[in-house]
This record gives structure tokens, C-alpha cells and sequence, in this order.
């Protein structure tokens, strides 16, 4: 592989370490939406432990490949060498609410997130190819034109909070823990992933759910280390050349910065090359991930024998996943990610805006699992019943405002 470009190294580790994440992810179910399933509707916590463990892994894991100098500790985590930047110091809060709540919104009617949706087209499922065409299109709207900031950033902006302007250089807890700490950033962030990815593992394994089951411990390790994998190659030795060589170019690649998987941003790039007449230059690290997850769930079905073709069962069925793509792909932008993006492969930078999608993420997903729930027991039940009684259960209001009964 060192005989080949740069650029094309690049591009072919980002699909190899995909593939076998959407393989490993098929065979184990790691599936974002159905752990917030599992958790709302079952009590279970097996799976979401599986993905907090993803994140406990990919944020010791980021330590120590900065810690070790196996990447810059600039790189990986802030400003525009990054892909978002995650750590930047303008925290765009409301972007990261309601993109994040409507992310979560769409992964719930649209049978899963964005790195599930590759998943199920892998496996055969038709009716995720439809929630990719509108997740990409609205993705593509919201980067590769003007919709975004019309119908968003024309009002958000103002309510941006830019921490630069008080001395604070990023968002990453390492940088906001040194605004009230006498102690070097850099230094409190090592600190800080080290205690929370720690934290998380005990939590994580303190849980039968999760140790009586191996595919989530597989699943999590698996997916935790891709993430790792994918900082490695973008902001390691091969992907500072890959930068350099980026510097010289009359047309760069896209996307040329530090960064790792994320599903949402990549399903826009997808329109974008087919627009911009399949030029090789269009051609992403994300879209080379989500075609890697794709072929690997594929192999994995097909060894196997879980293929399965399926289709919509009518033509409400269809509407619904329609409109869950469409959300996810504003949402996604909009959020800066997806529950990799944000996440997982935000988490692992320890930016507080990746945090706070991910709450919203949930939130967003939990109560659209809520509301419907309730539709569906109480036929006659208005929205608003039905939305009161999900926030109730929720924990977000209180029991006094209960408009359905629990069942």
C-alpha cells in the first residue's frame, strides 16, 4: 500500500477499518436507537452499555495516542485541522439541542442512526436505501447551500457563546476546566479523560446486562477502537502527509483534516460527487467509511446467511422512514454529527458541545419512542396527551401532569 498516493492510503484505511466495524457491528447488534429502545421500553441497559463502552474506549484511547506523541494533541481535538471541529471555541449550543433532539427524532422513525442505516443496506434492507437518499439529499442541502443559514444560522448565531473571547481556547473540558484551574490544558485534559474514560468503564461493567453478554462487550471494544483506528490514520504521520500533500494540490481532496467516522456528513459528500460529475477529488474519507460498513455488513450477512430483502409494509411505513431520514440528515449537520459523530467520535475529544448532542440525541429518540407508545395504546389520544405522559415518564415533568395512564 506505500506505493500508492497519499491521498488513496488514506482513503482505503478509512474503508478497511469500516468494514470490519460494520461487520462486527452486524453480527453483535450494536445498534445506537435499540440501545435507547432497550432502555426506555425494557429497562434493559446491556446495549447502551455497549455504547458507552465504544466511548470509554475511543477516549483512553485518543489519551493515549496523544499522550504517547502518536498524534499531535492539537490535531485530533480542536480548531480547523479537525473534521467538524468539535473542540472549536465558538460553542454553538442551540445548534447542538435541537440538532441533536432532531436527530434523535429521525433515527427513531427511520429504524436507526446513520451508521445503522449502512448497516441494514448491508444486510438487505430496501427501505433503509430510501432513509439514505433523503438523509443525503437534506445533508447535502444543509452543507452545499445557502438552506442552512437561512433557515437556521440567521437566528442561532447570535446566541453563539464565543469562549475565545474570554481566553478560553477551545471547548474541550481540558481548556474549561484551565479558565477556574491554575494547571496547564493540556495537562487537565489528559486528566480528565483518564478519569471519565475510567468512570465509564466501571459503570459500564458493574452491569450483568452488559458482562452476560459478549457480543456488547465485542461490539463496544470494536467500535471504541475503529474510532481510535481512524484518529490514528487521519492524524498520525500518514495523515500529516496526507495534509501537506493537500497544501500543494490546485484542487485538494475533501475534507483533508484530522478526523474519524461519522455518517451523516458523508451521506451529503455522496450527492456532492454525484453532482460534481464523480470527480475522484470529491471523494471523502466519510463517504470511503460508510461504503467500508456497508460491504463489511454485507460479507457478514452473507457468510452468515441473514441476508434478508426487505421493503416498506405500506405506504404510511414508508412516509414514516422518509421523514426519519429527512431528519437526520438536517439534524446531523446541524448537530455537527450523529451518534458516532457526536457520539462516540465527538465524546472522544471531550468537547463539551459532543456532549450535549448526545443527551439531545436521546432525548429526542426516548421521547418519539414515548409518544408513540402511547398513540398506539390510546388510539384516541390526542399529541399533546400523548407528549405530556412521555415527558412524565421521562422524569422531565412532574407526575401531576400525566394525561394517560401507564401500562
Amino acid at each position: 500500500m506505500e506505493s500508492l498516493p497519499v491521498t488513496v492510503q488514506v482513503l482505503l484505511w478509512g474503508f478497511a477499518i469500516a468494514a470490519v466495524m460494520g461487520a462486527v457491528a452486524h453480527k453483535t447488534n450494536f445498534c445506537t436507537m435499540g440501545a435507547v429502545s432497550d432502555l426506555v421500553n425494557m429497562g434493559d441497559t446491556g446495549r447502551i452499555r455497549a455504547w458507552v463502552f465504544a466511548m470509554a474506549v475511543a477516549i483512553l484511547g485518543v489519551l493515549v495516542l496523544q499522550w504517547s506523541g502518536k498524534v499531535s494533541p492539537s490535531l485530533a481535538v480542536s480548531g480547523s485541522e479537525a473534521f467538524p471541529p468539535y473542540r472549536t471555541p465558538m460553542f454553538a449550543w442551540p445548534r447542538y439541542l435541537l440538532g441533536g433532539f432532531l436527530f434523535g427524532i429521525g433515527m427513531t422513525l427511520g429504524s436507526g442512526c446513520g451508521n445503522k442505516t449502512f448497516l441494514r443496506i448491508g444486510g438487505g434492507n430496501l427501505k433503509s436505501v430510501v432513509v439514505l437518499l433523503f438523509m443525503a439529499l437534506f445533508a447535502y442541502l444543509m452543507m452545499y447551500t445557502n438552506f442552512m443559514s437561512t433557515v437556521f444560522l440567521s437566528w442561532m448565531q447570535p446566541l453563539f457563546i464565543d469562549l475565545s473571547a474570554h481566553g478560553i481556547g477551545s471547548q474541550g473540558l481540558g481548556h474549561l476546566l484551565a479558565a477556574v484551574l491554575p494547571v496547564d490544558a493540556l495537562k487537565l485534559r489528559y486528566a480528565a479523560a483518564g478519569v471519565l474514560g475510567f468512570a465509564l468503564l466501571v459503570w459500564v461493567f458493574r452491569s450483568p446486562d452488559f458482562r452476560g453478554r459478549f457480543d456488547n462487550v465485542l461490539g463496544g471494544a470494536v467500535v471504541g477502537l475503529a474510532i481510535v483506528a481512524a484518529w490514528y490514520v487521519t492524524a498520525g504521520p500518514l495523515g500529516q502527509s496526507w495534509m501537506e500533500e493537500a497544501e500543494f494540490m490546485d484542487q485538494p481532496p475533501l475534507h483533508v483534516a484530522a478526523q474519524s467516522y461519522t455518517f451523516v456528513s458523508p451521506a451529503g459528500d455522496l450527492v456532492h460527487w454525484i453532482d460534481g460529475g464523480f470527480a475522484n477529488v470529491l471523494v471523502s474519507f466519510g463517504m470511503m467509511a460508510g461504503a467500508g460498513v456497508m460491504v463489511g455488513s454485507f460479507l457478514y450477512a452473507v457468510l452468515s446467511r441473514n441476508f434478508r430483502i426487505e421493503w416498506f409494509a405500506s405506504v404510511k411505513d414508508f412516509v414514516r422512514h422518509a421523514v426519519g431520514g429527512v431528519l437526520m440528515g438536517i439534524g446531523g449537520v446541524l448537530g455537527m454529527g450523529c451518534t458516532f459523530g457526536q457520539g462516540i467520535t465527538g465524546v472522544s475529544t471531550l468537547a463539551l458541545g459532543s456532549f450535549l448532542t448526545l443527551g439531545s440525541i436521546i432525548l429526542g429518540s426516548a421521547l418519539t419512542m414515548k409518544v408513540e407508545y402511547y398513540r398506539m395504546l390510546y388510539e384516541d389520544a390526542s399529541f399533546l396527551d400523548a407528549l405530556l405522559t412521555g415527558l412524565v415518564d421521562l422524569r422531565l415533568l412532574p407526575s401531576g401532569l400525566r394525561r394517560l395512564e401507564a401500562l
